[in-house]
C-alpha cells in the first residue's frame, strides 16, 4: 500500500525539531488515525484536513488513512502541522506528487474551506528547517514576509491548500496563484517610532548620568523616588540611547516575537523595551503555559530592556524569579513532558516609590513603618544586590525648573548614544579575546585576576566598603564593572579611584 512522506518543525521555546509525517492509506474501514503524541489541537486536525481538501476540489478516498509523526516520543503542539498532514495523504491518494511534497517542509494552518492561515513561531521554525539541512519551505501567504527573513532556504507562499497542491503537481483547474520567493531576498525595514528624547529630562543631571552609564556597560538599574520624580520618563529613554541590535540578536529578537504571536515583518533594529504590568504572574514574566511553552517578558525583553515600574506592587514569587536568569542570561521552563530554553539577557530597569503613599521624605507620609518595610520588602536583598546602579531621585522645584531652562546644552540621545557607542568600542577592544562584551558580562575573577590590576589606591573604598559589610563580594565585582564603564565613557585605559568612588556611590546611594 503506497506510503507517502513530508516533513513540518516542532518547536519547544525556540529549538525546532524536523518532523516525518508519513500518510498510510490502507483499505477497510474509512477512518483517520492520528499518531505520534499529538495535543489536543494537533487531534483536532482530522475534521480540518477531511474537510479542507473537500472544500479545495481535492478531496480524500473513503479509506483508511494512518498518519505517523515521528519521532514519535517528541512532544507536538499546534495546528502547524495541518498543512504537512494534509499534502502527505494527498501524495499517498496520488492527487499530488509524493517526491514534490517528499522534499518540502510545510508550515501552516487549515480552514474548513481549504485557506492556509499562519501559527506562531514560523520564523524559528524555518530557521530550524535551515539548519536540519532542508532546501525548501512552504508557509502561508501572510507569513511569507516572515520566513523569507531567513536566508539560505528556498521560501514558497501559497494562500491555500488548493494552491498548495496545484504547486506540487495536482491536476485541479488553478483558482488562486502561488509565488515563490527568492531565497536571498533581503527583509525591508519596518518603520519604527522615534524614541523620545533624553532632552526631555529637566533636572535630575545625576540621574541622567546613571543612565548612560547603564547604557555603555549594560548595567542594571534601580531608581527609586516619589511619584513624578521622573523614573519611567528615565526608563522610557533608555532604548533611544542603547546601540542598534547586530544581526544575530535581531534574529534572536524577531524569532521571540514570532513564537509569542505577535506579527513580525522585519528584523528589529532598536533593542526591546518591555514593561508589564504589576499584576502579572511568574509565569507571565518567566514563562510557560499548559501545554505549548510560550515565552515570558523575560525572554521578549532579551538584548533590551525589562522596565518593571511600580516594583514593589509586583508579587514576591515573580520578583524572585529574575534572579537566576540575570546570572546567566538564559532562563529554562520544564514541565512534565518538556523543557523550553528562552533567551534572558535583559537589562533590567526597576522603579519604585519610597513607601507605599510616595510621600516619603518630601511632605508628611501616611504610612507606618511597618507598611514601609513590607512595601520595599518585597525587593529582596538576594535580588538588589544583582542590580549595579541603584539611585535616588528627587521632585524637581520650581527654582529648579526655572533654572533648567535657562541652561542650554541639555543632554540628548543623540550624544549620549555617540558617548555610548564609543565606550562599548573601547570595552569591545579590551574584551576582544574573550566570550564578552559588555562590562556587565564579565565575571568577577576575570576583573579581578586576569584584568589589567588596579593599583590598592584605586579600590581603597570598596576593599573599606567590602570589609565593614557594605558591600557583598557579588556587590564588589558589580562596583568595579561600573567603575570600568565610567572610565569607558571617559575614555580612560583604567578606572582610578575617582571612578571606582563614583560607582561605590551608585551602588550605596538607596542605602545611604
Amino acid at each position: 500500500m503506497p506510503v507517502a512522506r513530508t516533513s513540518a518543525i516542532a518547536l519547544i521555546g525556540l529549538r525546532g525539531e524536523v518532523v516525518d509525517i508519513e500518510a498510510d492509506l490502507a483499505a477497510g474501514v474509512p477512518s483517520f488515525n492520528l499518531i505520534g503524541l499529538p495535543d489536543a489541537a494537533l487531534g483536532e486536525a482530522r475534521e480540518r484536513v477531511r474537510s479542507a481538501t473537500a472544500n479545495s476540489g481535492c478531496e480524500l478516498p473513503n479509506r483508511r488513512f494512518t498518519i505517523n509523526l515521528s519521532p514519535a516520543a517528541l512532544p507536538k503542539h499546534g495546528s502547524g502541522f495541518d498543512l504537512g498532514i494534509a499534502l502527505a495523504m494527498l501524495a499517498a491518494a496520488g492527487t499530488a506528487s509524493a517526491e514534490s511534497v517528499a522534499r518540502v517542509v510545510h508550515i501552516g494552518e487549515l480552514g474548513l474551506d481549504g485557506r492556509l492561515r499562519s501559527v506562531p513561531g514560523v520564523l524559528p521554525a524555518v530557521l530550524a528547517a535551515r539548519r536540519a539541512g532542508c532546501a525548501t519551505v512552504m508557509v502561508p501567504e501572510e507569513a511569507g514576509d516572515e520566513a523569507e527573513l531567513v536566508d539560505g532556504i528556498r521560501v514558497v507562499r501559497v494562500p491555500s491548500l488548493r494552491a498548495a497542491a496545484i504547486w506540487h503537481g495536482a491536476a485541479i483547474e488553478a483558482a488562486e496563484e502561488c509565488s515563490e520567493a527568492p531565497a536571498n531576498r533581503a527583509a525591508a525595514a519596518a518603520e519604527e517610532p522615534p524614541p523620545a528624547d533624553l532632552a526631555d529630562v529637566i533636572g535630575n543631571e545625576e540621574a541622567v548620568q546613571a543612565l548612560v552609564v547603564a547604557a555603555a556597560g549594560g548595567h542594571h538599574l534601580f531608581l527609586l523616588g516619589p511619584p513624578g520624580a521622573g523614573k519611567t520618563m528615565l526608563a522610557t529613554r533608555l532604548p533611544g540611547i542603547l546601540p542598534p541590535l547586530d544581526a544575530e540578536a535581531a534574529i534572536e529578537c524577531a524569532s521571540v516575537r514570532s513564537l509569542s504571536g505577535l506579527p513580525v515583518a522585519s528584523l528589529p533594529t532598536r533593542p526591546p523595551f518591555e514593561a508589564p504590568h504589576h499584576t502579572a504572574s511568574a509565569p507571565a514574566i518567566v514563562g510557560g503555559g499548559s501545554g505549548i511553552i510560550r515565552p515570558g517578558a523575560i525572554a521578549r525583553a532579551a538584548n533590551g530592556i525589562l522596565f518593571l515600574d511600580e516594583s514593589p506592587e509586583f508579587s514576591r514569587v515573580a520578583l524572585d524569579a529574575l534572579r537566576q536568569p540575570l546570572e546567566s542570561g538564559i532562563i529554562t521552563v520544564q514541565r512534565a513532558n518538556a523543557t523550553a530554553t528562552f533567551p534572558a539577557g535583559i537589562q533590567l530597569v526597576l522603579a519604585a516609590n519610597p513607601c507605599p503613599c510616595g510621600r516619603l521624605g518630601e511632605r508628611e507620609c501616611t504610612c507606618t513603618p511597618m507598611a514601609r518595610r513590607r512595601y520595599l520588602g518585597r525587593l529582596s536583598g538576594p535580588l538588589l544586590d544583582r542590580v549595579d546602579l541603584q539611585l535616588t531621585l528627587r521632585r524637581i522645584t520650581a527654582s529648579g525648573l526655572r533654572a533648567a531652562g535657562e541652561r542650554s546644552g541639555r543632554l540628548t540621545s543623540a550624544v549620549a548614544a555617540a558617548r555610548v557607542a564609543a565606550a562599548r568600542a573601547l570595552a569591545s577592544e579590551r574584551l576582544r579575546d574573550t566570550p564578552w562584551r559588555r562590562n556587565a558580562e564579565v565575571p568577577g575573577p576575570w576583573l579581578r585576576e586576569r584584568a589589567h590590576r588596579l593599583p590598592r589606591s584605586a579600590t581603597a573604598a570598596l576593599d573599606r566598603a567590602l570589609e565593614r559589610g557594605a558591600v557583598t563580594m557579588r556587590g564588589y565585582d558589580r562596583v568595579l564593572r561600573v567603575a570600568w564603564s565610567i572610565a569607558d565613557l571617559e575614555g580612560r585605559p583604567s578606572p582610578g579611584g575617582a571612578e571606582v568612588g563614583q560607582a561605590l556611590g551608585y551602588r550605596t546611594a538607596v542605602a545611604a
